[in-house]
């Protein structure tokens, strides 16, 4: 069964497309000029893949563009559907409050 696609997913795979148009270079040209294959890269312009950090710098560098600009506004809401992710800040003054009580 395939996984839902999370919107960060989603709105990367958006963004390195509209790149690559705007370049007017193909999939095939993209993926080899940042040294990978060709299925892997389409899956992620299809949002269908979590590319590592050094995946999406090598994709970034050969579009010309920055990984902030490929990932601005992306943010913990759009990850998958049911992914909770506690911010730090959130988790120490719940901890704080809870050894107050406990006192």
């Amino acid at each position: 069964m395939k996984n839902p696609v999370a919107p960060a997913a989603q709105m990367l795979g958006e963004r390195v497309r509209r790149a690559r148009i705007h370049l007017g270079l193909s999939q095939e040209a993209i993926a080899g000029l940042a040294s990978m294959h060709v299925t892997n890269y389409g899956k992620i312009e299809r949002g269908d893949a979590n590319p590592s950090l050094l995946t999406i710098v090598r994709i970034a560098a050969v579009l010309g563009t920055s990984v902030a600009a490929l990932t601005e506004e992306i943010t913990r809401e759009h990850l998958p559907t049911g992914m909770r992710v506690l911010p730090a800040r959130e988790y120490l003054i719940e901890r704080e409050r809870r050894l107050r009580r406990s006192r």
